[in-house]
């Protein structure tokens, strides 16, 4: 069954829509941070049992803050993912904190959310030496592609050891309706599912995520040899009704229900 690993940014995008925490405060005697603590959150969703607590330090700081990121490095007993650009302001945080794994994403000013995959195949050479220093400070290091084979084979080229499937044209497609909704979420699943066998061929882990919900999980955490999911909107969304312990815990009721034992393909 794939592990659970919970993103929690939009607990941060919650509390900064109030309070404002400034980006680079340095401990608690210097502000009141408000509410909703993001420390708390990640305790309900480890205590939901989430296996692992995803954030994203963007480079605005539009939510998540290094504050915020240094105690949950400290406190997190599960295993601890850092979403990053490929910047050098964030490989020196990241070699700070030491997380468990550091997944590089791109970014643009103007995004809500993540809105594609990282181009690994265009900018190889910079990469390589980013995920060298990554991987000297201690982390496992991820790569956030499109369901790409392309990019599968750029990103084996770069020593990254994880590959992170962007599931967002899957999830899209499943909001389509009738016979071409249906259809293009076959064919969705399709990329998915031969980018996934193609990142373990390559000897990488298969992880998958974004825009994942309790909807349209289901197909995703069935595919043959996925390590990991990585879900965030749609769990604080949840908690919102029935608290983020238990949004988590249907979360993974949903993955263990659909879930197959790994096979050879």
């Amino acid at each position: 069954m794939p592990l659970l690993s919970v993103n929690i940014d939009h607990v941060a995008t919650l509390r900064q829509a109030r309070y404002r925490v400034p980006a680079h405060a340095a401990n608690a005697a210097d502000h009141d941070f408000g509410e909703p603590d993001i420390l708390r959150a990640f305790h309900e969703a480890e205590l939901g049992g989430a296996d692992g607590i995803t954030v994203h330090l963007r480079e605005d700081r539009r939510h998540v803050t290094d504050r915020d990121v240094h105690l949950l490095r400290e406190l997190v007993r599960v295993r601890f993912n850092f979403e990053m650009a490929a910047t050098d302001e964030m490989v020196a945080i990241a070699a700070k904190v030491r997380p468990h794994s550091a997944m590089l994403v791109p970014e643009g000013r103007n995004e809500v959310t993540t809105e594609g995959g990282l181009n690994v195949a265009s900018q190889q050479a910079r990469l390589k030496d980013v995920v060298k220093r990554l991987r000297d400070a201690g982390a496992l290091v991820s790569a956030f592609i499109d369901a790409d084979v392309r990019q599968v084979d750029a990103a084996k080229a770069c020593g990254f050891d994880i590959c992170e499937i962007h599931t967002g044209p899957y999830a899209h497609a499943c909001l389509m309706h009738g016979r071409e909704g249906m259809l293009s979420q076959d064919r969705e699943l399709d990329r998915v599912r031969h980018a996934i066998l193609a990142v373990r061929n390559a000897g990488m882990q298969p992880n998958a995520g974004h825009a994942l919900s309790y909807a349209n999980v289901g197909a995703i955490a069935d595919l043959n040899g996925l390590h990991e999911l990585h879900i965030g909107h749609a769990i604080i969304s949840r908690a919102i009704y029935v608290g983020l312990r238990q949004a988590t815990r249907e979360m993974k009721d949903a993955i263990a229900r659909a879930a197959r034992p790994a096979t050879e393909e």
